[in-house]
């Protein structure tokens, strides 16, 4: 069928999920953008600040396996309402503390609640998109955790060297409240929707399974334990457990790379850290056309998907010889990371997408969420090993290391550069014929 056949209010609803992954990121990246304000005023040293981050990340991971089952439970719209609500209030809350404690406090709230942003919106592009379309649309709102990197460095520096790190932590924090009243009036799923077509319902339900008329709380519980069971279930947590702690690396501390490197600092790490997330959006984008291109082209959608991801993660490569390219001019170094975050970003659209490939759409958010509380929990040990053991040794004298920071740097980008082909490598055994699970047998 033809776009103007079917209709088109598919492209609204993931323009919201765009907009809400946008704040998303927008909010938990504000910290590492105050790093050197908090530091000074709180006196805080690098461990302090990654107890913070891995504080965050542990209660993302607690967060994303808990929405997915409420979300699954209560349906996209009121879960994805509730993440949001949580978070932007949490986004705001770190105005009122003060000291290591408060601010691990604050962010282990903010990463519960975070936590459910990715399980709602899978979930909600599996109701409102059949597969072929599935990649695209993911890329599409994936593309919103690069804007709000973007957004943020544009922003938060100057927000803070105007009216104070305080209020960069409430402004941005309330942008979320603007979404909710968006996502209150227009979202629902397809089959009760007021403004979608016959024809674009049946276009979303053409190449899936028929489970969208089925109420929600009539739906079986499916339990965790038995979706462990499956080998597709392991091949995603594994892929986000490999995968997923590079781009929290790249998130945290590309701000402090660039300072130890190059001595940027405020807001003269805004224009190459947004650079670095503007060409990731193109990665999110079009990690989600190359598939569905291959698919309208006769490739069927588990041999587009694998093909697409093995590209990207070769793609990611060249990010270890950064510190060589860097050594001529930061901005090749500029360019290679933002090339490397921009394969992550498509890796990223079919990772989650194989989700709804091989699970029935009652279970989408629980799987989307088992795998990306392995991606956190990933998160988690890289921070330990990068920040307590790795930095601590290379660091500077003055804090008991060895002063060769830029060693421990190298060893960080070998491993960014060789986490996707192994996690491919994986996947590839595990799901050498991606099956459509049928959770009722």
């Amino acid at each position: 069928m033809s776009e103007t056949k079917t209709g088109n209010y598919r492209w609204v609803i993931c323009g919201l999920i765009f907009f809400a992954t946008t704040i998303n990121y927008l909010d938990r990246a504000v910290i590492s953008l105050l790093k050197s304000n908090l530091s000074d005023e709180f006196k805080w040293s690098d461990g302090d600040y990654a107890n913070i981050e891995i504080a965050f990340k542990f209660a993302y991971a607690i967060g994303l396996v808990g929405a997915g089952r409420v979300i699954d439970k209560a349906g996209s719209k009121i879960g994805y309402f509730l993440a949001t609500l949580f978070w932007s209030l949490s986004a705001m809350a770190h105005a009122f503390v003060s000291g290591t404690l408060g601010f691990i406090g604050v962010r282990s709230a903010l990463g519960l609640s975070e936590g459910g942003n990715f399980p709602a919106a899978i979930k909600a592009t599996a109701e409102w998109f059949p597969k072929k379309e599935r990649a695209f649309a993911t890329g599409i709102f994936n593309s919103g955790t690069n804007i709000g990197a973007i957004v943020a460095p544009l922003t938060v520096p100057f927000i803070a060297a105007a009216w104070g790190w305080k209020a960069a932590f409430i402004i941005t924090g309330a942008t979320g409240f603007i979404w909710l009243i968006f996502w209150y009036l227009f979202y629902q799923t397809p089959s009760k929707h007021k403004f979608i077509s016959k024809a674009e319902l049946d276009y979303i339900n053409s190449d899936d399974e028929k489970t969208e008329d089925i109420p929600v709380v009539e739906q079986k519980r499916i339990s965790w334990g038995r979706l462990l069971k499956y080998k597709q279930t392991w091949a995603f947590v594994i892929g986000k457990f490999l995968t997923d702690p590079i781009w929290w690396f790249y998130l945290f501390w590309l701000p402090d790379f660039l300072e130890r490197q190059y001595g940027l600092k405020g807001t003269a790490i805004a224009l190459p850290v947004a650079a670095v997330y503007t060409i990731a959006t193109f990665g999110s984008v079009y990690g989600g056309w190359l598939p569905m291109n291959l698919i309208k082209n006769n490739w069927s959608v588990f041999k587009a998907r694998k093909y697409s991801m093995l590209i990207y993660a070769f793609c990611v490569i060249p990010i270890v010889f950064v510190q060589i390219a860097g050594g001529v001019n930061m901005w090749l170094a500029v360019i290679i990371i933002g090339i490397a975050a921009s394969a992550h970003q498509a890796w990223s659209a079919n990772i989650f997408t194989t989700v709804s490939d091989m699970f029935p759409k009652n279970s989408v958010g629980s799987v989307t969420g088992i795998g990306g509380m392995a991606g956190a929990l990933g998160g988690v040990l890289f921070s330990f090993l990068v920040q307590k053991k790795l930095f601590a040794y290379y660091g500077p004298a003055a804090n008991g290391g060895i002063g060769k920071i830029e060693i421990a740097y190298y060893i960080m980008f070998f491993v960014c550069g060789s986490a996707y082909l192994l996690a491919w490598v994986i996947m590839h055994f595990l799901t050498r014929k991606m099956k459509h699970v049928n959770l009722s047998e």
